[in-house]
């Protein structure tokens, strides 16, 4: 099991997916990866040599910004948003969905599944009586 950025890469997947797994990768940043690298996307990683392991691990530290720092970063322009007052930011604090989708419906997960009707989310009636 190939180690980069301080993540475990599964071995049964395609390299070109396994990638994925860490956070700041996508599909095409990976793609980009394997093609600078010359590296088979369809490969699986458990068939990686340490030579192309080590050179993926020197690729995505050097010149991507990945996992922790990137957490960080977004961290930092969240709390910038909110410091200055912006609409998003505003969203961010009341945690209500930030890129001007509805809220009348939908957002449950945003708002952490709460039903502020009369009838949702009351339990039915066990026997009749």
């Amino acid at each position: 099991m190939a180690r980069i950025a301080g993540i475990n890469i599964p071995d049964e997947k395609r390299v070109e997916i396994a990638l994925t797994y860490i956070y700041g990768i996508g599909r095409t940043t990976s793609v980009k990866i394997l093609e600078s690298l010359k590296i088979d996307p369809n490969k699986r990683s458990k068939d990686l040599t340490d030579a192309e392991a080590n050179k993926l691990r020197e690729e995505i530290e050097k010149k991507i910004r990945v996992e922790g720092e990137l957490k960080h970063e977004v961290k930092t322009h969240i709390k910038r948003l909110k410091e200055i007052k912006a609409y998003r930011g505003t969203r961010h604090q009341r945690g209500l969905p930030v890129r001007g989708q509805r809220t009348k419906t939908n957002s449950r997960t945003v708002r952490g599944n709460v039903r502020r009707t009369m009838g949702s989310g009351r339990k039915a009636s066990a026997e009749k009586t």
